[in-house]
């Protein structure tokens, strides 16, 4: 068809022909971008002077080359670009002899441009310091890695840190948006489904590049459908959910974020690991994970579960889920599948108690019904002149004086002695906390066995 002429300038993806030429184009990143930010000055033509290195750390898809492009085509400054899985010492070395030279020669100041500065190694990155120390050229440098762990200490010293987000689902359609009417993208020659627009964002998952690709590969096979297809259009082939779904390779989940399934999928998940089937939660992992759920919502919901279902019946499951939430942001995606699934699986492995979850509840509960009572005097704080004669702390008696650390002693206001609120079960470790509370209760309260 006649459409298909043209459809691509040469072999430049979409992505790269529809990046922005300046910060004002830029989706996304609004904290980054507001009038007088480091980015804003460093992109001003007039802003040379006051220019600082920046790292700018985020997932992959969030602009980070792009910011870069653009300020150097904002600013008019001289752009060089390397990527540390290529690039050596020799060649940063050469980048800051000539930046040297061009400043000295021609007044004009180097921006250079590192992607993937966490695949450097010390010895590479010190090789960045003199240039940047002094001046001679501006650094911006990314990362998908925190750098905390993977840039030296004196080039961090030395730079500004910025965070890069995730693009929103308004984000991403607005660039899908762009890159369907822009000139420079596919130019109005296709009509894009409203459901196949919402599957491309959802199954982007905040990554601007997987978004454009995904449309470029469906704008393919739109147009290499038959004249006669129902797809073809006065107005152009028609870009449909099924379209996308081939183009991407995967099968597509009936999950939406903000809809009943999204709920669904996260009840199941929830009840098979409270319900102790390791097979159905890693399931339901899969899913939310294939329909581009933000893993840091399945690693809170983790967390979550670890605290209320398994609780002191396995002390570790609440350190292990966090250590998981950790890694996922350290590492970010698809690689913290892995933490999030072994996680999963000791969760679901691990005994169960709710016991402490229900009795924060039940103390909640009478905090709301009115019994509160006062805090009794010799617990009270004393150490404020003029305590002592309100008897403030009269008669406390400090626990490590007793045996075992534990001395008899009223701790809850009157109204409620004798309330027990922690319940153990006898699941794993509360089989032992359970006889240990008893005591406990009995050295407290003055109570005998039997009482």
């Amino acid at each position: 068809m006649q459409g298909q002429v043209g459809l691509r300038s040469g072999p430049v993806p979409l992505a790269v022909r529809m990046r922005p030429k300046s910060l004002d184009e830029v989706a996304g990143q609004a904290h980054l971008l507001r009038p007088g930010s480091p980015l804003r000055r460093l992109a001003s033509p007039d802003g040379a002077s006051g220019a600082v290195s920046v790292l700018l750390w985020g997932p992959p898809g969030t602009g980070k080359t792009t910011l870069a492009q653009a300020i150097a085509a904002s600013s008019g400054r001289r752009f060089v670009e390397l990527s540390a899985v290529t690039a050596g010492v020799r060649d940063v070395r050469q980048v800051m002899e000539e930046a040297r030279t061009t400043a000295d020669l021609y007044g004009t100041s180097t921006v250079l441009f590192l992607d993937e500065i966490h695949r450097f190694s010390k010895a590479q990155q010190d090789a960045l310091l003199p240039g940047v120390e002094n001046g001679w050229v501006t650094l911006i440098a990314a990362t998908t890695e925190n750098p905390s762990f993977s840039v030296i200490a004196p080039l961090l010293s030395r730079s500004l840190l910025l965070t890069l987000e995730p693009l929103s689902d308004d984000d991403l359609g607005m660039l899908v948006d762009r890159a369907l009417e822009d000139p420079r993208g596919l130019a109005a020659r296709f009509r894009l489904d409203p459901d196949a627009r919402s599957t491309i964002v959802r199954l982007s998952s905040g990554d601007a590049r997987r978004a454009l690709t995904a449309l470029e590969a469906a704008s393919i096979l739109a147009a290499d459908a038959p004249d006669g297809d129902e797809q073809q259009g006065d107005e152009g082939p028609l870009i449909t959910t099924e379209l996308v779904a081939t183009a991407v390779d995967r099968a597509l989940l009936r999950y939406d974020r903000d809809g009943d399934e999204h709920y669904d999928v996260i009840s199941a998940f929830i009840k098979s690991v409270r319900g102790s089937d390791v097979d159905a939660s890693i399931h339901y992992l899969a899913r939310m994970i294939e329909a581009g759920e933000d893993p840091r919502f399945i690693a809170r919901r983790i967390i979550v579960l670890a605290a209320e279902d398994i609780g002191m019946a396995d002390p570790q499951a609440l350190p292990l889920a966090v250590a998981a939430a950790d890694a996922v942001q350290l590492i970010g995606m698809p690689e913290g599948r892995i933490p999030l699934a072994e996680a999963v699986t000791y969760l679901a492995l691990a005994p169960k108690s709710n016991a402490s979850y229900l009795a924060v509840d039940a103390a909640i509960a009478d905090v709301r019904a009115g019994r509160i009572g006062r805090v009794p005097a010799h617990l009270r704080d004393a150490h404020y002149p003029g305590a002592k004669r309100l008897g403030h702390g009269k008669g406390y008696r400090y626990a490590h004086d007793g045996e075992h650390g534990v001395v008899e002693q009223q701790y809850p206001p009157d109204e409620l002695v004798g309330r027990d609120y922690y319940l153990p079960t006898g699941n794993g470790f509360e089989r032992e906390t359970g006889p240990r509370l008893e005591r406990l209760r009995r050295r407290v309260r003055g109570t005998q066995e039997g009482d």
